[in-house]
């Protein structure tokens, strides 16, 4: 390599015609000057390493060929094969030597072993004798131990013969004093516990009454604690229970009737107010007293697991004879008594959330009455009934809740709110399953807990609207009556609830099978398509007529036709509080998105054609918000003579139309999207789990049904650019005409100092299309959000146009200029007369230069007064330049931009 590179090789010779040694020699001093020629690395030579057992190829499990020859490369194959050899060899050597160091212990190990075999044999003797006598001793032991189960296994009977004796003697006992207290064998003894109502007395029966519900409550409680033990022993198929289930069912009837009893008495001494038999009304501390015999009833009642039996006797002896009287055919026309309030007592300690509050606009109270403020309040919240019977009816059965049950009601869930914490899984929980057990439950009364306002007080006024006030109250094929009925019912149903006990009351109330009825009454589907037939069909009506017309009136707006603001009306009135119902929520939104694609299709057929050529050139115009389209053309294609009259006004007509369609598009996008923020956003029903995720995609609908209207912009703005454009080069056209004016004018005229009367026409038809200046325009409307962009638009193409015609007019010039130096003459007489002539020419080019100036820089006054930035604008800076530079005696002149 070296003799390659030396520079005696370096010069090419005949054995070297390629230049071979010439470019190595290159390289090479390219890689010396290389910036990077420190960092390559060093090349390490191989070491020879002898093989050894160390080597990893070889102590390898499973030895690989290939990988130990590529370990190998450096060496040849026949040096591999002596290395090879030569650890072949020191192997065996190794091998050998290990043998003949070993040896002698393997010989000697054979002669160390002589005489132990008999040795062996005397040893094992003594072990089987031992074995043997092991044996014989686990085999006593065993016998022992069976022996020892089988008196634990009889005593073990023994004992639970005596449980079982000692639970049979408790149930005996159980059942007779059970018997006795209940005085089932002297039924005259007990008729006269179970009804100290029934003496004519002193202040003794209402003690009587008061120790009758303690009484009753530990009958109750002994009689738990008798199924506990019956339980227990029918598990061991006991036939002495069954010898006296009759005596256990006997009083389980006893305690449920004297329970019964005195639970119907003290309700109807409670709501009445007074004691049956006796005129005089009850005291505070006498009501406070019966109705602590009240909350003693019901804990008893659901001690026994007998909830359903308390509702029963509430529903009986309460409920139904109120509900007779006040829910009948004739009860929305008859005149109502009023319900008179009991003197409110103390609020009790024991409060409960209540339920989320729907909003109806049928509640008297503006206030929300599911406020958090309002949790302890005891009195019902009732609806506006002017001028409303079905409210006033309403009324009174709030009213008349809040006076007799709700009192009841509390007491109840105060009741078994006491039961659980006191059960805590306990004995009493037990008992509380085995009686549930033993009791089937019906349809719709499930749980383990009271649900008086399901089953009692919802499931009788309910039914009694629907059989009684059905035809009434859901009013099929009526609308305004069906809604304003159903918002009072809506509000009667809330109002209602929020005198609930809980919120597990107003879910079992929700859950009721007459509650789902009377959902199902009402037919909303119908009610929506009667809305659906109003809506639809006056606003076709007013869609019939597929014409753009400019009916701008008070009542229209913000809209400037009559269809438009019927579309507006068509979407307002799914909304309204006359129409709105919130299940329906959904199907009024797919109506609104039908209306607004009905409105495009309407739109589609009203609109005149559009011309052609308008989208030659032009940019269409990019809705604010929306991404820009194509770039502008840097030629507009229009026409170069003036318009006639009836084009201007068939223009005038073309122009307005379409302002009016666009006009009302961006209202009915605004109003839209307003009513989105402040209602439909709100009103509209959401999912629970996922409520922004389907708000999302409300408004993603809404969106695209608007996209739809906004896409008639691009094209409608493209045809009022390209009208307004070419009226503004119109107004270019007297400027052709300036030369010829400044050369018939008296030399000593001086030089112009105001822009021509052209120029304030340019923008005249822009001012006049969106009311600048003026008291009115078709895009007046428009004015903030295209008045700029238009303006941008227009002088961008009439600059272009203005380049245009300067560029003729100076080519005409020049022209000009060297025809008169040809026709001029080498000698004259009158020599002076020809540089007179001269100078009078150059003094119309000044005049004419200087009135382009004026007329090009109020031209850009006039746009930067439109919002237009002309300073950026490179059209205009190129009009600039054509009006700033003199006429060249060559004929050339700066190209236009």
């Amino acid at each position: 390599m070296a003799a390659l590179l030396s520079p005696s090789r370096s010069r090419p010779d005949d054995r070297d015609r390629l230049g071979l040694d010439r470019l190595a020699e290159e390289l090479e001093e390219r890689e010396l000057r290389s910036p990077n020629a420190s960092n390559f690395p060093e090349h390490i030579l191989p070491a020879f390493v002898p093989l050894s057992h160390d080597n990893p190829y070889l102590a390898a499990e499973s030895f690989n060929v290939q990988e130990f020859l590529l370990s190998r490369s450096y060496t040849s194959l026949p040096d591999l094969r002596s290395e090879l050899r030569d650890y072949l060899a020191n192997l065996k050597d190794e091998l050998v030597r290990l043998i003949n160091d070993d040896y002698e212990a393997f010989i000697s190990l054979s002669t160390d072993l002589r005489g132990e075999g008999a040795r062996m044999e005397k040893l094992q003797r003594p072990l089987s004798e031992l074995r043997n006598q092991v044996l014989e001793s686990q085999h006593e032991l065993q016998a022992i131990q069976d022996n020892v189960q089988e008196k634990l296994k009889k005593r073990a009977a023994l004992r639970d013969e005596k449980a079982f004796l000692h639970l049979l003697l408790k149930i005996s006992e159980s059942v007779t004093r059970l018997e006795s207290l209940l005085l089932i064998a002297a039924p005259s003894d007990m008729a006269t516990l179970t009804s100290p109502h029934e003496q004519d007395g002193d202040r003794t029966d209402d003690r009587t009454r008061g120790n009758r519900s303690k009484h009753l409550s530990r009958v109750a409680a002994e009689y738990n604690q008798l199924l506990y033990h019956v339980s227990k022993a029918q598990a061991k198929n006991s036939a002495f229970v069954q010898e006296i289930q009759w005596r256990i069912d006997r009083i389980k009837s006893t305690l449920s009737t004297d329970l019964d009893h005195l639970f119907s008495t003290t309700i109807i001494a409670l709501t009445e107010g007074k004691v049956p038999g006796r005129e005089t009304k009850l005291s505070e501390s006498d009501r406070a007293k019966w109705l602590s015999d009240v909350t003693e009833c019901l804990r008893t009642y659901d001690m026994l697991g007998q909830w359903r039996d308390a509702e029963e006797v509430l529903r009986r002896d309460l409920v139904r004879d109120f509900v007779k009287k006040t829910i009948f055919p004739g009860a929305l026309s008859a005149p109502h008594s009023p319900v008179m309030p009991h003197t409110p007592l103390p609020a009790p300690g024991y409060t409960t959330s209540r339920t989320p509050y729907t909003p109806f606009s049928a509640f008297a109270s503006k206030q929300n009455p599911f406020d958090v403020s309002f949790a302890s309040s005891a009195h019902a919240h009732l609806l506006d009934d002017s001028d409303d019977p079905l409210a006033e009816l309403y009324n009174t059965v709030l009213k008349w809740v809040e006076r007799d049950l709700k009192r009841v009601m509390d007491a109840a869930e105060r009741a078994c709110v006491k039961t659980v914490a006191n059960s805590g899984g306990g004995t009493n929980g037990l008992l509380s399953a085995l009686v549930k057990s033993q009791k089937p439950e019906q349809e719709g009364q499930k749980g383990d807990r009271f649900a008086i306002m399901a089953n009692v007080v919802w499931a009788e006024i309910g039914k009694a609207i629907i059989d009684e006030l059905g035809n009434v109250v859901f009013a099929a094929g009526k609308p305004d009556e069906f809604r304003k009925h159903y918002e009072t019912t809506q509000a009667f149903i809330r109002a209602l609830e929020f005198l609930a006990p809980s919120e597990t009351a107003i879910e079992v109330m929700r859950s009721h099978p007459v509650y789902s009825s009377f959902d199902r009454r009402w037919q909303l589907p119908v009610y929506f398509q009667l809305r659906w037939k109003e809506i639809v069909t006056k606003l076709e009506e007013v869609l019939v007529l597929t014409k753009l017309e400019r009916n701008a009136t008070k009542a229209n707006a913000p809209f400037v036709t009559t269809q438009g603001a019927a579309v507006w009306d068509a979407v307002a009135t799914c909304w309204s509080a006359q129409v709105y119902i919130p299940e329906l929520g959904f199907r009024f939104w797919r109506l609104n998105l039908q209306i607004l694609s009905r409105y495009k299709t309407w739109l589609d057929a009203s609109l005149p054609a559009l011309d052609a050529s308008s989208k030659q050139g032009l940019q269409v115009l990019p809705i604010p918000g929306t991404p820009p389209t194509a770039g502008r053309a840097v030629t507009p294609n229009l026409p170069t003579e003036a318009a006639s009259a009836e084009s201007v006004a068939a223009d005038e007509l073309l122009i307005t139309q379409l302002a009016t369609a666009m006009t009302d598009i961006k209202a009915l996008e605004s109003q839209m999207w307003k009513i989105w923020r402040e209602e439909l956003g709100i009103m509209l029903p959401r999912g629970s789990d996922d409520a922004e995720g389907e708000e999302g995609v409300l408004e993603d609908a809404l969106r695209h049904a608007l996209s739809q209207l906004l896409s008639l912009i691009p094209p409608l703005s493209s045809q009022i650019i390209y009208i307004l454009s070419r009226r503004g080069c119109d107004a270019l056209l007297p400027m052709r005409s300036i030369p010829s004016q400044f050369r018939a004018m008296s030399p000593s005229k001086r030089l112009p100092t105001e822009p021509s009367h052209f120029v304030s026409l340019i923008f005249k038809p822009l001012r006049g299309f969106f009311g600048v200046g003026a008291a009115d325009g078709p895009a007046s409307m428009l004015k903030e959000q295209f008045l700029k962009a238009y303006a941008e638009e227009v002088f961008e193409i009439v600059a272009q146009r203005y380049i245009h015609f300067l560029a003729s007019m100076k080519k005409t010039e020049e022209s000009l200029r060297r025809l008169k130096k040809g026709k001029k003459s080498t000698f004259s007489l009158f020599g002076g007369s020809s540089a007179s002539k001269e100078d009078d020419g150059r003094a119309d080019e000044e005049k004419i230069r200087a009135q382009m100036i004026l007329d090009v820089d109020a031209f850009g006054k006039d746009a930067a007064n439109l919002g237009v930035s002309v300073d950026e604008s490179e059209s205009y800076r190129a009009l600039r330049e054509i009006a700033h530079s003199p006429l060249s005696d060559d004929g050339t002149h700066p190209p236009p931009a």
